[in-house]
Parts: C-alpha cells; structure tokens; sequence
C-alpha cells in the first residue's frame, strides 16, 4: 500500500506556514500569492492548527469580519488532524471524508514535514494508474521488459 511519503516524494515537501498571531489578511496574502488553499498555522516549531479557504468564507467573509483586524489564532481550524509519512493513501482519504476536510499536515517527530491536500492524494494514484497501464500495454504488445 502506498504511503503519504511516496506523495510528498512526487510533489515535493514544501509546506507553507503561518505564525498563529499573523492577521487573517495577511494569510490571505500568502495563500493568494501561492495558490493554495490551506496554510498550517504555528506557534514556533508546533502546529497549533490549520487555515482554509473555507475558515475565510465561514469565520470571516460570512460574519462580516475584518481581516486586517481578526488574528489568524481566532479563526483557524484547531485541534488540527495530521497525518504521518507512513500513513497510507486509503487512510488519508478516509481522515479527509469523514471529517469533510481537504488538507492534512504531515508530521514525523513532532515536525512539519509537508502537506497533503485530496488534489495530491489523486493526481498520485492516477499516476499510479498510468503506470499500471502502461506496464500491461508492454506487457500485452511484447515490448515488456
């Protein structure tokens, strides 16, 4: 079975992060100038939580919140689900639907070492699945090795 390691390994580990004092607009900064969805939030080397575009629509844009005034430590999704390197791909998926959420942090040794969002998850098993096809159409047209 495949882990969250051979994801990391395809996308690569680089996890963006932001101090859980930093002001809503400015994670939204961050978020919009990297195109993604989901920042883990950090109290020093910890993860404290998670913030989505789903907490600026629902805590925020929906309660007519400020953003340059509300801090991303009130609005942040916490306690924050993770997932270790070793943990299967089944697995993460099923964190992700019984828990309706797109984003989990990979954690080995109470460190941040990457992220993985549902989008990874997929693009990993349809090029998994390329693979296997392309090895059974060797196989099949003789060109097998």
């Amino acid at each position: 079975m495949h882990s969250v390691q051979s994801v990391l390994e395809r996308k690569g580990g680089d996890v963006v992060s932001i101090e859980e004092g930093a002001t809503v607009l400015a994670a939204a900064r961050v978020m919009n100038e990297r195109h993604i969805g989901a920042l883990v939030v950090t109290r020093g080397d910890k993860v404290v939580g998670i913030f989505t575009e789903r907490d600026v629509l629902n805590r925020v844009v929906a309660k007519q919140g400020d953003p340059s005034a509300l801090l991303v430590r009130d609005v942040m999704s916490a306690p924050v689900a993770c997932c270790a390197p070793d943990t299967s791909r089944a697995e993460c998926r099923s964190v992700m639907r019984s828990r309706r959420i797109r984003h989990l942090p990979v954690v080995k040794d109470d460190r941040l070492v990457g992220m993985v969002s549902i989008g990874d998850l997929i693009e990993d098993a349809e090029a998994e699945q390329q693979e296997t096809i392309r090895y059974l159409y060797e196989y099949m047209m003789g060109d097998w090795r």
